[in-house]
């Protein structure tokens, strides 16, 4: 399997793409949550948003997470029609987001010329209790598709509800990583080697799980640091994947 990871600004590269490269957009954009008010999108940092002040390490920042929720909603919705572009008929859209997004991401994905087809949640076990409050341990997956999914190229039967903890310690890369172990069943909606999207790319996880499960892999990360993650992080994945082939080839 092979990959190409551009690093610069997610809408730029995506217009340069060519028209159905893609079999499935997977991604992770910015949230954007907690910036109702002009005070809070201006002086919080997504570093300040997404880390616990007790937190055991020094990953670095990111941009774009000062957007009031017209304005996420309008950009999100340049990014999905661009992706709508690049992706071919019958592919799919998968789009992290939280409570509060839920409606803006839901918009947007329509305006950009997709069929909403669903959420899906992603539980997360070791998320902190809030005293008086039910617990916030749930993100959401909208997905949906560029037209009617042929279901026969691709049979598989994909749960609804995942369950797994952000990685730590050395294995934390990125502010909002998501789990590898997530990322390997969500992109089994991609068919066998066919090509994932992430035009937020952060540190190359769901490139990663691409990679791992058979699938090619285009990626785009505006933050430079991030971006040198994710290729070191996909070139290994790479080579391990090579390495097990031809051990497969050579028992």
């Amino acid at each position: 399997m092979s990959f190409s990871l551009h690093q610069g600004d997610a809408l730029s590269v995506l217009t340069t793409l060519p028209d159905g490269c893609a079999d499935s957009v997977i991604t992770d954009p910015p949230y954007n949550s907690g910036g109702r008010t002009a005070k809070e999108r201006t002086s919080r940092s997504a570093r300040q948003k997404y880390v616990s002040a007790d937190a055991q390490h020094a990953l670095p920042d990111f941009t774009g997470e000062n957007m009031d929720q017209r304005s996420y909603t309008l950009w999100l919705t340049q990014l999905m029609t661009e992706a709508h572009r690049a992706t071919k008929t019958g592919g799919t859209a998968l789009l992290f987001t939280d409570w509060r997004q839920l409606p803006a991401t839901t918009d947007a994905l329509q305006a950009a010329g997709w069929l909403w087809l669903g959420v899906l949640t992603w539980h997360k076990p070791q998320a902190r209790p809030q005293k008086g409050k039910f617990r916030q341990d749930c993100e959401f997956i909208v997905w949906g598709a560029k037209g009617r999914i042929d279901a026969a190229a691709n049979p598989v039967y994909l749960p609804g509800l995942y369950s797994a903890s952000q990685p730590s310690g050395k294995e934390r890369r990125h502010i909002t990583q998501k789990p590898v172990s997530v990322m390997r069943e969500l992109v089994k909606i991609c068919p066998p080697g066919g090509t994932v999207l992430d035009f937020c790319a952060g540190s190359g996880s769901t490139g990663v799980a691409a990679l791992l499960e058979g699938r090619q892999f285009i990626g785009i990360e505006k933050t430079k640091e991030y971006a040198a993650v994710a290729a070191d992080r996909l070139t290994d994945t790479v080579q391990q994947t090579t390495s097990q082939e031809d051990f497969a080839l050579t028992a």
